[in-house]
Parts: structure tokens; sequence; C-alpha cells
């Protein structure tokens, strides 16, 4: 027989419509121009009280009309697996190796890079649409996708920066038995992360599986608008047909060639 706090909880739940079950939580403390960006988007603190709504259950109890009963995750346990994917995209993310990279230590004097380095900082200030970044090996394309990547972490903007190669060989690896996470898990988590950052398009393995599993992270991207930066150092002809068909969209993508020879030398 129900306990009456049984029956308080229950009438509790069938009360509270899916948009009461969100609970407040603590903005992380940001500088900077205030950015108008949704929950999601942004990386949740580590720290927050019990939820008022299910006590730190994790889950309520849902009652049918005919009076049978679930369980039904409440909102504070989808946000707890929002954040553990989101941990999962920064161990992919690795910006380790480019935590130099940013915009204080990014010479925009250099002949050829000033549009860019412009276009990047604008771009890292307010995350929306397509940045396409092209240019020969060493005209710091790189340098710069980091430099958004290590701004928008800095802002807690839930941020991938993958490079393409190893974006594909971490999606290849999900399918061994002994992955921690699913394959669809993984693919699901890349394509829907606020921002994605892939770095060298095209020097990936062109097999039908790459280009396949590539398009369609892209073309979730381009039909849900979600912010994205390219680089590569292909010519657009070289990139493979339905991909430069979204990337050619000047509605969404803004396309800049970087003409520096070899940045890496003259920015020393």
């Amino acid at each position: 027989m129900p306990t009456s706090s049984g029956k308080s909880r229950r009438k509790a739940v069938e009360s509270i419509g899916s948009e009461d079950l969100d609970i407040p939580i603590a903005r992380p403390e940001r500088t900077g121009p205030e950015l108008a960006l949704p929950d999601w988007a942004l990386e949740l603190p580590r720290k927050r009280t019990a939820c008022p709504i299910c006590k730190g259950a994790g889950y309520l109890v849902k009652v049918a009309p005919d009076g049978s009963s679930d369980l039904v995750p409440c909102r504070c346990k989808l946000r707890e697996l929002q954040e553990s994917d989101y941990q999962e995209l920064q161990r992919l993310s690795n910006l380790e190796p480019f935590a130099d990279k940013t915009f204080e230590t990014f010479d925009p004097d250099v002949p050829g890079v000033a549009e860019a380095y412009q276009a990047a900082r604008a771009y890292a200030e307010n995350p929306s649409g397509w940045l396409f970044l092209t240019g020969n090996y060493g005209c710091g394309k790189t340098h710069l996708a980091a430099a958004i990547a290590n701004e928008a972490v800095r802002r807690h903007i839930k941020t991938l920066f993958t490079i393409v190669p190893d974006l594909l060989d971490h999606l290849r690896s999900a399918y061994a038995p002994t992955s921690p996470v699913r394959f669809d898990q993984r693919i699901e988590a890349v394509r829907t992360v606020y921002l994605l950052i892939l770095d060298d398009l095209g020097t990936e393995n062109a097999s039908p599986w790459a280009g396949e599993k590539l398009y369609q992270i892209i073309n979730y991207r381009y039909n849900y608008r979600l912010p994205t930066v390219i680089t590569t150092n292909r010519d657009l002809d070289e990139i493979e047909p339905r991909i430069r068909s979204r990337i050619c969209d000047r509605h969404l993508c803004r396309h800049i060639l970087i003409r520096a020879e070899d940045y890496r030398r003259k920015a020393r």
C-alpha cells in the first residue's frame, strides 16, 4: 500500500508538465560579451544541489490513465546523461596539444592572414553559421581553428575540436566490443554538439565508409544550422560533391582563402 509520501510524490508527478521538470542551476561565470545561446549549448556546472523534483533519485513515477505506473528519468537525470556525453567529447577533442593556439599568440600582421584572423575572432565571440578556412600547409588555419575552440571552451560552450582522420578513427573504435560507448552514441554526440570544429578535411582515407560518415555528420549540421568550422588545404573541386554543396551555401557558410605562404615561419 502506498505511503503518504509516495502518494504526494505521485500527485506531484501527475501535475508537473515536461517544461516544469527543468531545475535551476548556477550559471558558470563568463567573461566578455554575453552570448544568447540555448541552455544545451553550455557546459553544465560540476556542482549542483539535489534535484527538488526527484530528491536526487534521478527518476519519477509516471502514472498512466489506466492507473498503471512506470519509472521515467527526471530532467536532472537527462542533464547528467548530456554531461556524460560532453565529457566524452572533451576526451575526443584532446585540445591540450593546442593549448598555446590562441588569438593572443597569433600574429595578425603576417601578410595574408588578416581577413581570416578577424573572421575567426568575430566567430569565436558569436559562433553562428559556418566558417570554412582554406589555404596551403602552414598558413595558420589550424591555429585559428584551435583558437576558436579554446575561446569557446573558455566561455563554457560545448565544443568538439577534432582532426578529421582522428575523428574517423574514434568512430571506428566504437565498434570494438571493449568500447565504453556504442557507435550510435558516439556519432550522435559528434553531430549534435553545439560547436563542431573539423580540422584538415580531405586528409582522411577516402573510403566509402569514411565518406558516408562524414557526410552524415556534415549534412545533419547543415540541416539544423549548427555552428561549424572546417579547415582544409584541398581545392573545393577535390571535396566530396555532397559535402561541397553544403559548404558552398553562401547563406550559411563564409569561405575565406588564406593566402599566406607559411605562417609558422613568418610568425617566429
